[in-house]
């Protein structure tokens, strides 16, 4: 009796566990369904939730102050903190044609200033460079010479960018050769650089180019909504070209965005 017993309870538990299996796989079938209908939907949605509830990144970004190079308006409604590398190919990319479009468009009247900040991240000659800049700004030709090295790039640490290479750049932009070279030769300028570095890793950055548009005033969700649908994109994610923060005043350009997604952008923010 009891063997016949034990005979029947193992005939019986494998019946069991079968019927449990099925009905795993038809619950897990279920929750799938749920995820990817969720997902679909999701996908489709590109605009915030009420609470908005997307901006949970936070950000700590450094007050313009002396030690950037700055054109434009302080007093402008929007504000543009561009962090790049000389050496960087996007950075030379976003120059040629949204950089020099934003300063012909918006700063030159008045509606956006203009912020410069070093991130040379790529090598000894990034480095160099950013420095050379700064020592071309003791003859008030920053700009100029900024504009000179995005437009001579060539390559990354490739001899382009030494320092007799950009002692000629200096020469032929007509900046008193003696005054910086001993600018250059002397390092006047590489604790400023590295300041400027180590407040972008503050501010999360690990690439360049990086832009932050800094507002007068909140980017209200509203905002931020016509934003997203102008775009058509998902802030926040990953391989989204803007993030909205905590700080709500901020608005991230995450590389080397094409000029017509950042007139749209800018021309949103000034309404």
């Amino acid at each position: 009796m009891e063997e016949s017993n034990t005979e029947n309870s193992l005939e019986n538990k494998p019946k069991k566990d079968k019927n449990d299996s099925q009905k795993q796989i038809a619950g897990a079938i279920i929750v799938a369904g749920i995820i990817i209908a969720g997902a679909i939907l999701l996908k489709g949605n590109t605009t915030l939730p009420a609470n908005n509830a997307q901006n949970v990144t936070t950000i700590t970004l450094a007050p313009v102050g002396p030690q950037d190079r700055t054109i434009g308006n302080p007093q402008a409604k929007v504000t543009l903190v561009l962090y790049e590398d000389f050496q960087c190919p996007f950075c030379g990319k976003f120059f040629q044609e949204s950089e020099q479009n934003i300063r012909d468009t918006y700063v030159k009247d008045g509606k956006v200033e203009f912020v410069y900040r070093d991130f040379p991240f790529l090598g000894p000659e990034s480095t160099q460079a950013a420095e050379a800049a700064r020592c071309a700004e003791d003859q008030g030709k920053f700009w100029e010479y900024h504009d000179y090295l995005f437009s001579h790039q060539n390559g990354e640490n490739q001899g382009n960018f030494v320092d007799s290479k950009l002692e000629n750049f200096a020469k032929n932009l007509g900046l008193d050769s003696s005054s910086f070279n001993q600018c250059l030769s002397t390092g006047k300028y590489a604790q400023v650089v590295a300041n400027s570095k180590n407040e972008a890793s503050t501010a999360g950055v690990t690439g360049t180019p990086k832009g932050f548009l800094v507002t007068s005033k909140d980017i209200s969700v509203n905002t931020q909504n016509e934003i997203i649908k102008a775009l058509n994109v998902l802030p926040n994610d990953p391989q989204s070209p803007i993030s909205f923060y905590t700080t709500k005043n901020i608005l991230s350009l995450n590389g080397a965005l094409p000029w017509n997604m950042v007139k749209t952008i800018i021309d949103i923010l000034l309404k």
